[in-house]
């Protein structure tokens, strides 16, 4: 078999699929709850693992993030913006360290206070990787926002750093497979896969009215 014409069957058939990630996810005092995670080249989405319920999706390209309200019929937009400077006083250090092949352990912190640990494999999903990170760094514009008008006695340093200024920080190191957070929170990798690329699961559904986020 021609080398080259193997090469582009590969390809095509890689452009095929999209990248499944399953997470069993947990607030503080509440139960846990799946997230489900596709990436393709172009998009991300986002959802509880239901094809039907709301959803929200990243257009890479674009830059934009649709937060999809079916009940509403409405998706909010959020796009890229300017961050004011990071304070001098938010000094954070990403300590690694590593746990068995291609994994490694992170903890991200600011002095000497931990505002999230857990383990990233570099290995398993490069893209998407950085799919969530692209997507954490466009909403952290709007947790900027959400944070600035918090009373002060509620919010910590690591809200900051895990949510504005470090929020993808811990990414660039792979994909999360597990990570526990200062408030509580805490994510789980259950299973992943490749599977054939569903290209109706990366559209706004028929009828959905676009709305700018509130600033």
């Amino acid at each position: 078999m021609n080398v080259l014409w193997l090469l582009l069957l590969v390809g095509s058939v890689q452009a095929a699929d999209m990248t499944v990630l399953h997470y069993r996810d947990q607030d503080p005092g509440d139960p846990p709850s799946p997230t489900r995670v596709l990436v393709i080249t172009d998009f991300l989405r986002m959802d509880a693992g239901d094809d039907a319920g709301d959803f929200v999706l990243l257009d890479r390209r674009a830059r934009k993030v649709f937060n999809v309200l079916r009940g509403n019929q409405l998706a909010m937009v959020f796009v890229p913006g300017a961050l004011p400077p990071r304070p001098s006083t938010l000094m954070t250090r990403l300590i690694r360290g590593r746990t068995a092949k291609h994994t490694v352990a992170f903890s991200l912190q600011v002095k000497d206070q931990v505002c999230s640990e857990g383990v990233a494999d570099r290995r398993l999903a490069p893209d998407a990787a950085r799919a969530m990170a692209e997507l954490k760094t466009i909403l952290a514009v709007t947790q900027y926002r959400v944070l600035r008008d918090t009373p002060a006695e509620m919010l910590h340093e690591c809200d900051h750093a895990t949510q504005v200024w470090d929020a993808a920080t811990t990414l660039t190191l792979g994909v999360t497979r597990e990570e526990r957070e200062l408030s509580g929170r805490s994510r789980e990798l259950v299973k992943h896969d490749r599977v054939p690329l569903r290209a109706d699961l990366f559209r706004l559904p028929d009828g959905i009215v676009e709305r700018p986020a509130p600033e």
